[in-house]
């Protein structure tokens, strides 16, 4: 064998050597990540303080990245706590009276689609017609889910938390009347116990709106009964025109008061 060939062959084999360290290397250290993370699955198994603290820090670390990036403080699921529905994804009778009710009211039509839907799904189980429950909703709050009343009456469906705080309590207490979906739930519970108790819709109203031993209910029943009247015709397709929208005149600004000194050459 000429030199050159023995110089090939040793490079072959220093070459072969090399890989097969490089491998048993490789393998090895394969092999001790495996065994480390065997050990720490099990350690955290058995360990469950530790495996609490761990993602209590990671979830810590996770926050505070967040917030450096927002500039403010973020919570991941705001969102599903939101009142709030496209109203695309409505039946198209529902998405009609969401749009119509948001157009009147000037509310944006995500939470108004929420409790639209809301207010179909309850309807259909009470046994009132969905848009009565949206009719008394629009009369009494306007869809201001924090309105209050001077006498105390709450929410979205105006409700008296302090004469019906019991039914609040299966909700985890009276807090809970600003809270829209559940103020829709006990409105409805209401409403329906005083047209049961008055023995029509007419006389219901009075009673809902403490005007049950009065003669006159201030029109209220008129303007519910209105109103729903309105919100069927939607629901049924109808074009149904929506008020015109007040003018707000604008108000000149006052003219600048003029300086110190004009003033006193002005009285000189």
């Amino acid at each position: 064998m000429t030199a050159l060939g023995k110089m090939t062959q040793g490079l072959r084999t220093f070459a072969s050597d090399v890989a097969q360290g490089f491998f048993e290397i490789t393998h090895n250290g394969f092999a001790l990540v495996g065994l480390a993370v065997v050990f720490t699955v099990i350690t955290l198994t058995a360990r469950p303080d530790l495996r609490q603290a761990g993602e209590t820090k990671l979830m810590g670390w996770l926050q505070a990245r967040h917030v450096a990036a927002a500039g403010m403080e973020v919570e991941a699921d705001a969102s599903d706590r939101a009142t709030a529905a496209d109203p695309k994804d409505l039946p198209k009778q529902q998405a009609a009276v969401a749009y119509w009710l948001s157009k009147k009211y000037h509310v944006a039509p995500e939470p108004v689609s929420a409790l639209v839907a809301e207010a179909y799904d309850i309807g259909s189980r009470a046994k009132l017609d969905p848009t009565l429950i949206l009719a008394v909703m629009a009369i009494e709050s306007g869809f201001n889910p924090f309105a209050q009343s001077p006498v105390g009456a709450q929410g979205l469906m105006q409700v008296m938390t302090g004469v019906h705080s019991a039914k609040y309590e299966y909700f985890g207490g009276k807090l809970a009347a600003f809270d829209p979906v559940t103020n829709l739930r006990v409105g409805v519970k209401v409403l329906q116990e005083c047209i049961q108790r008055s023995g029509s819709l007419q006389a219901g109203l009075k009673f809902y709106v403490g005007a049950g031993n009065q003669g006159d209910d201030g029109g209220y029943a008129d303007k519910v009964l209105a109103e729903h009247e309105r919100l069927r015709q939607v629901a049924g397709g109808r074009a149904v025109p929506l008020p015109a929208p007040q003018v707000v005149r604008a108000i000149a600004p006052a003219k600048p008061e003029p300086p110190a000194e004009e003033k006193i050459a002005a009285l000189g």
